[in-house]
């Protein structure tokens, strides 16, 4: 027999301690590893307890005492509890424990008939598989992992968008006060949390830039196995681990695993399982169909007594439906007996053991009847049988292995067997020695004859070389029966008389299976009136035909047809006195049936009880036979009659012998259901309610076998379900639509496509018409109905508070598709019938109302929310009566509060729009009743703000940053509400920031010290900084009224270039005071002052921010309308201030130069006074000449060259535009030329003197080569003036070479090649500088460096200063200058005066100088006259003048 339990015994400290898991008490899970009481493998008992008839979940882990050695397990949750009982409250509640004791054990009983022989339903494979749920302690585990790799405590290579991402699902979704929710009610599992964090770093992979070489997928699948690699579960089950029943919630059962299964589900001990499985002989099939049978003849009796008695019937909805329920119930049963007969004889019967020795095959076929139809009709009428339907195949294997006593032949001669049984071929083992004489060799026959004959035969070999036949030395006879031993026997040989092995014996193992239809077999005494006419012994077998037909058949040996047979089809059994009169048998039975009586007989009191209890189950009887009660000592006991009084003396009988027709299935079902649903919303998995593919099988077995009607089946388990959904645990909306919709069905009379809880109720039958009930059922009860409206009132409240709450029922849109399973399973509870649609209006308010509520609700928790995140962020010190919170601390919270209502709502949309999806306008106006919720408070935190502080608009910002992106939300009620407050707001800050500005900017330009800072002076750039920051302010705003911000962008560029303006206006008023300064007594030693060069740069400054500040986009007022296909571009607001900054900026350079250039004029004025002619210069000459009073006209040329250079180097260096100081720099060149020009002209009547001469000839040519160095372009330097005053220059000199002008002195030119270098290298250190500045100013301001201004795209006129850049942005040096300095040091190494011969080659008038120069120092005055005889007239006047000025050089220095 298999027995599915290890051990038989068990202390009764575990009965007590099971029981008070159900009477009251708490039950809890056993610790993992634990050692089971039994001694077995540890086994997790059923998470819950139940109270009364309604299953409640266990109070937890309490109990620690359950299991005491003294066996006095506590029943009741607390000791202290069962002590303030009375004595006979405490004796009521253990009479109410023992009750539910004998409940669940009478219930287990039916739940293990249903399992050991199923003939209904099937387990379903194709459930959806449930993931492992997450608990309270795995939440926990998940999150110190999480926060483990955060703090990098793990060896997970990660970067820094991947940790970022973790970050963010840590705080957003494990955090959640609503995913804790989620895990207590067993909703969450791992593989939810997987997926919401793949839902999240696939938003963020999305805004990731694409990288080349790296797609997002590979980013993806990355992400995810990193997220596995932290999540991992540290303890791996070992390989071949058997897993634990509850950890089968996806697997298809075996029958020891669903037994296992529900004794756990209805709290049974092991002990008890073990005594019910035996004395009910679960593994005998035969019992099993035989119970059946008996069960179905019950209820079709009581079926007939219903139909004589209508009171016996339950309460219909109408008075008609009681005929139908007759016929439903028949079709019931016809229904099952067809199912039962449809079942091969063969299917499910255990094998017996079989005894294993060499070579036996564990496999073989067994023989198959005929299956007879179900009888439709009256038990009475039975088909005869013919002896062809008896007619059995028997499955035998003959297995020789040894000899002994062989004596007549040598040892070495060869011997082998033969096998035959009956006229089939002969078989024969291998050929041995006859000194070694064993075998293991099988031989496998078939045969249909009850009673066969083996025969084994011994052969030697016959060494004769013309023999034909082996010797035979001897031969056994073999009569199997399927009761016979299968072990191997010694069988004493039939040799020939004169042969010398008279005791040769053969060992041989012979198994005849028994074909499955044969119930028993054995010999008899019988004795009948029609059939057995005469008492003797006869070979009977018990065949099953068909589930429903059973012959008893006598045979003889050697025949395969029956001699005589008995159909048992109306017959009973039972035990009888013994009859004296007859011979033969000494225990009695007889079988009965009106008219016809047969009586049998066994030697055996064993044999006895074998075959009535083989009858009795072929009959079908109600009455089970009793032996008849001896006094004589029985050694030999029956073990299933050992079994049954092991059951009855533990009081198990009382569950077996219970007539299951006595009990009320449907209340039984509902406890059952109950329980299970109880064990499988505890087990590992988040099973959202739905049962395991093991639970479904039993309790769709159950349901068919004991008439459960399946409406009221679905409507308890609906109540279930609610119950569950009211203590807040999770249950899966479809599947309570599923089952809401069946019982809809059956209630309304319409069909639906499929029953959610198993096969069992899709119409069976097939002449029900579609339009009938989903299972056939035509009758409604009434208890059914009222039930059913209850439910459905229960329904819609619970749907209304899940939609009210959908945030904390539904949290992160988990589970999967719940929300919109329940919006669904809403429209189909309102619907008053199953086949009439629910207006869409009334649909539609019900959504409404709930998520108005739903809008109250979520902003009432997330202030709460709020409110203890700003107290743990700010705590109190504990304070005596009220405490006054300050308007700041309050606009601070009411800013956290509004970041978590944008969270909140973007996660509305995220997680939830997709279900409302038809209901968007309702979802929307439910974000529009939680902004009007936060208005209000809102409202008062912002009246309570004391005025003029702008602390608010941040939160302006965060609220209007929001709504503007959502298409729904803008420009709505709220939004407009939000313009609404805060419009006077920003008006009156822009209305202070313009006075503070312009205040500023009169005190700051009173104080000023002018110093250069920045991009210009302190007040200037405080200015600019000010403007910007204010206009970037309220852009950054992004005010959702066009018309308001487009006005406030045009009030600012106003400000702005009003503001610009008075800033250029005070700067040069300050910049014309600065200039009205006189120049001190020596005009070459004036250096222009840095104040100026800062006012400069503040006008340039300004016009650079005039870009940025006063620019909008569109279309200026003053402009003409711009062509249709033209891009549009940036304009100035005001084209004042343009026209003001480009006049104010040329005023600045034509006074700075002018002030420059009064050097030179006072410089040229001091020369005037050798001009020729006059008393003043006749008196210098001769002066000079004699003393050399005034010197030499370098020094005065020098000093201005040097004057020059300084303030070149000046503006360079301190003003920052590069453009303005080129066009500065050629108007400077151009008006001390034009000055030189008149200078000259005025002087064209008269001869230089040497003093003039020298100082001006020096000047002339470092002006051009310091402006050159400049970048001025060769255009501009060769100008007809200047070149006037060159060739008028080189004339003058060689006239003052002919006199004896200092050579040597005049020689030693400046250092030009110096000069050069340093003008170049200052150049280099500025632009660095510049570019320096840039930087430190981009890194210090997070707004933009200031745009360059492009002249291609300025529609207004070049001004003057931009006319130089359009022709050449930058001088390039001169040809000459390049060819110079790529020369040798050799050749640049010249000596300063042949700088300006070099420059001046090939010029006639320095050539004819050259010459004089040469005479004059050989002292041959008539020399030089003949050299210059073409010109001597204008020579000799030229060398009167000339040596006559040099006399005047004594006095020249002292003017």
């Amino acid at each position: 027999m298999l027995e599915p339990s290890s051990s038989e015994e068990e202390d009764d400290d575990i009965g007590s301690s099971f029981n008070s898991g159900f009477n009251g008490g708490s039950s809890h899970l056993e610790p993992p590893g634990g050692v089971h009481q039994n001694g077995g493998p540890p086994r997790v008992p059923s998470p819950m307890s139940v109270d009364g008839s309604m299953a409640k979940i266990g109070g937890g882990r309490g109990q620690e005492n359950r299991g005491r050695v003294d066996g006095r397990g506590s029943p009741s949750p607390s000791l202290v509890s069962e002590k303030t009982l009375t004595e006979a409250e405490l004796q009521e509640k253990q009479q109410k424990e023992e009750e539910e004791r004998k409940t669940r054990i009478q219930l287990y009983v039916f739940v293990l008939r249903a399992i050991a022989y199923p003939f209904n339903a099937k387990q379903p494979n194709d459930m959806t598989k449930r993931h492992q749920k997450v608990t309270k302690e795995g939440l926990e585990k998940l999150r110190a992992k999480v926060d483990s790799f955060l703090k990098g405590e793990t060896q997970i290579p990660c970067d820094e968008a991947f940790q970022n991402a973790v970050h963010s699902y840590n705080d957003i979704f494990l955090k959640s006060e609503r995913v804790t929710g989620l895990v207590n009610g067993g909703g969450l599992s791992q593989h939810d949390c997987r997926d919401v964090f793949k839902h999240q770093i696939e938003k963020r992979i999305r805004t990731i830039p694409e990288i080349d070489g790296l797609s997002k997928d590979t980013v993806m699948t990355s992400w995810l196995a990193k997220y596995d690699a932290i999540t991992k579960d540290d303890e791996q089950r070992r390989p071949g681990q058997r897993l634990p029943t509850a950890m089968l919630g996806n697997e298809v059962m075996t029958k020891e695993q669903l037994y296992d299964l529900f004794q756990q589900i209805l709290n049974i001990k092991k002990f008890e399982h073990q005594l019910l499985y035996n004395a009910m002989q679960l593994d005998s099939m035969d019992e099993q169909a035989a119970a059946i049978r008996r069960e179905l003849d019950a209820r079709r009796e009581k079926v007939a007594m219903m139909e004589k008695d209508r009171r016996l019937m339950p309460k219909f909805v109408l008075k008609d439906m009681e005929g139908l329920y007759i016929e439903e119930m028949n079709a019931a049963i016809n229904l099952l007996k067809g199912n039962l007969e449809s079942l091969p004889v063969q299917q499910g019967a255990a094998k017996e053991g079989k005894i294993k020795f060499g070579k036996i095959k564990p496999g073989r076929s067994q023989s198959s009847l005929s299956r007879g139809a179900p009888d439709e009709a009256d038990d009475s009428h039975v088909a005869q049988l013919s002896k062809s339907d008896v007619v059995l195949t028997f499955q035998i294997e003959v297995v020789v292995l040894e000899v002994r006593n062989l004596k007549s032949v040598p040892p070495n001669r060869i011997i082998y067997c033969t096998m035959e049984v009956g006229n089939s071929d002969k078989l024969a083992t291998d050929q041995v020695e006859a000194s070694k004489p064993y075998w293991d060799t099988q031989g496998d026959f078939s045969t249909t004859h009850c009673l066969p004959v083996v025969k084994v035969k011994l052969y030697s070999e016959n060494p004769g070389m013309l023999s034909l036949d082996d010797k035979e030395l001897g031969k056994v006879v073999i009569n199997p029966t399927p009761l016979s031993s299968k072990a191997p026997e010694w069988y004493k040989a039939t040799v020939s008389k004169g042969s010398q092995d008279q005791e040769l014996k053969i060992k041989v193992a012979v198994r005849m299976d028994k074909p499955m239809n044969m119930k028993h077999c054995g010999y008899l005494y019988a004795m009948g009136k029609t059939v057995w006419k005469k008492w003797k012994k006869r070979y009977f077998v018990l065949v099953q035909v068909s589930q429903y037909t059973f012959a008893i058949c006598s045979y003889k040996e050697k025949k395969s047809d029956p001699s005589e047979m008995l159909q048992l089809d109306g017959y009973t059994v039972d035990y009888i006195e013994p009859a004296g009169d007859l011979e033969g048998g000494k225990f009695f039975f007889n079988t009965v049936r009106e008219g016809d009586s047969v009586l049998f007989a066994t030697e055996d009191e064993q044999d006895s009880h074998n075959w009535v209890m083989a009858f009795y189950r072929a009959t079908g009887q109600a009455h089970k036979p009793a032996p008849p009660v001896t006094t004589a000592k029985t050694t030999s006991l029956n073990k299933n009659q050992g079994d049954a009084d092991r059951a009855r003396k533990h009081g198990m009988e009382e569950y077996i012998a219970a007539d299951p027709i006595d009990f009320d299935h449907h209340k039984l079902f509902s406890k059952l259901q109950c329980l299970s649903l109880d064990w499988r919303l505890g087990d590992p998995f988040a099973s959202l309610g739905w049962f395991t593919p093991g639970q479904v099988y039993v309790l769709d077995e159950f349901c068919a076998r004991y008439g459960v009607r399946g409406c009221y089946r679905h409507l308890c388990y609906l109540s279930d379900l609610l119950d569950k959904c009211e203590k807040h645990t999770v249950i899966d909306p479809t599947l309570i639509h599923f089952s809401y919709a069946y019982c809809a069905s059956h209630v309304h009379g319409n069909s639906v496509p499929a029953n959610p809880l198993g096969e069992q109720f899709a119409t069976p039958d097939k002449c029900i018409e579609e339009s009938t009930r989903p299972d056939g059922v035509g009758t409604v009860t009434q208890e059914e109905k009222e039930k059913f409206q209850e439910i459905k009132e229960r329904l819609r409240v619970q749907l209304e508070y899940q939609l009210t709450n959908f945030r904390f029922c539904f949290p992160f849109g988990r589970p999967e598709g719940a929300l919109k399973s329940t919006l669904s399973l809403l429209e189909r509870v309102l619907m008053k019938d199953i086949s009439t649609p629910v207006p869409q209006n009334e649909v539609r308010s019900v959504i409404k109302k709930s998520l108005e509520n739903a809008a109250l609700v979520n902003y009432e928790r997330l202030s709460e929310e709020a409110r203890i995140e700003a107290d743990l962020a700010n705590p109190q010190e504990d304070m005596v009566g009220e405490v006054i919170i300050p308007p700041a601390r309050k606009l601070e919270d009411l800013i956290r509060l509004a970041d978590l209502c944008v969270d909140l709502l973007r996660q509305n949309e995220e997680f939830y729009a997709e279900a409302f999806a038809w209901f968007s306008d309702l979802l929307v106006e439910h974000s529009e009743i939680f902004w009007s919720l936060f208005a209000v408070d809102m409202d008062s935190v912002l009246s309570e703000q004391p005025p003029d502080t702008w602390d608010s608009f941040p939160l302006f910002q965060i609220l209007n940053d929001y709504l503007r992106a959502d298409d729904n939300l803008k420009n709505g009620k709220f939004h407009q509400h939000l313009r609404e407050i805060f419009a006077p707001q920003v008006v009156r800050y822009v209305d202070l920031m313009e006075s503070s500005i312009a205040q500023s900017i009169h005190k700051g330009f009173e104080k000023e010290k002018w110093e250069i800072k920045g991009n210009g002076c302190a007040t200037s750039e405080d200015l600019f900084w000010k403007l910007d920051a204010l206009q970037s302010f309220i852009r950054d705003l992004h005010w959702p009224d066009p018309e308001f911000g487009n006005h406030l962008n045009q009030r600012l560029k106003m400000m702005a270039c009003d503001m610009i303006e008075s800033c250029i206006q005070r700067t040069y008023n300050c910049f014309e005071m600065q200039l009205k300064k006189g120049i001190l007594l020596n005009p070459t030693d004036y250096v222009l002052p840095s104040e100026i060069c800062a006012m400069v740069n503040v006008v340039l400054d300004a016009k650079n921010q005039s870009l940025k500040l006063c620019a909008v986009d569109g279309v200026d007022v003053g402009n003409q309308k711009p062509e249709a296909n033209s891009k549009p571009k940036k304009h100035k607001y005001h084209t004042k201030i343009d026209d003001m900054i480009e006049k104010t900026s040329a005023n600045m350079r034509i006074q700075l130069v002018g002030k420059l250039v009064s050097v030179l004029d006072k410089t040229l004025s001091k020369l005037g006074a050798y001009d020729e002619g006059s008393m003043m210069g006749s008196f210098l000459s001769f002066a000079n000449k004699k003393i050399n009073v005034t010197g030499t006209g370098t020094d005065l040329g020098k000093s201005y060259v040097s004057f020059v250079r300084i303030n070149m180097d000046t503006v360079t260096k301190r003003i920052a535009d590069d453009l303005w100081v080129l066009n500065v720099m050629e108007k400077w060149y151009i008006d001390q030329v034009e000055l030189l020009s008149k200078w000259l002209t005025e002087r064209l009547d008269k001869s230089l003197h040497p003093y003039q001469c020298t100082c001006l000839a020096h000047i002339v040519k470092k002006i051009y080569t310091e402006y050159e160095l400049q970048g001025l372009e060769e255009d501009r330097l060769q100008c007809g003036q200047y070149q006037a005053i060159e060739q008028r220059m080189a004339t003058e000199e060689a006239t003052c070479a002919l006199t004896n002008a200092e050579a040597t002195e005049n020689g030693e030119d400046s250092d030009d090649e110096k000069r050069k270098k340093s003008v170049q290298k200052s150049k280099m250190k500025k632009e660095e500088s510049r570019e320096d500045g840039a930087k430190v100013q981009r890194q210090s301001s997070k707004a933009p460096p200031p745009p360059v201004r492009e002249e291609s795209s300025d529609t207004e006129v070049d001004s003057e200063d931009e006319k130089p850049k359009k022709q050449k942005a930058k001088a390039k040096p001169k040809p000459k200058e390049k060819e110079k300095q790529q020369q040798p040091p050799s050749q640049t190494g010249k000596d300063e005066s042949d700088f300006d011969s070099i420059e001046d080659g090939g010029k006639i008038p320095m050539a004819a100088a050259g010459a004089v120069k040469d005479a004059l120092a050989t002292g041959g005055v008539d020399k030089v006259a003949d050299i210059g005889k073409e010109s001597v007239a204008q020579a000799g006047k030229m060398l009167t003048k000339g040596i006559g000025g040099f006399a005047g050089k004594a006095f020249g220095s002292f003017f």
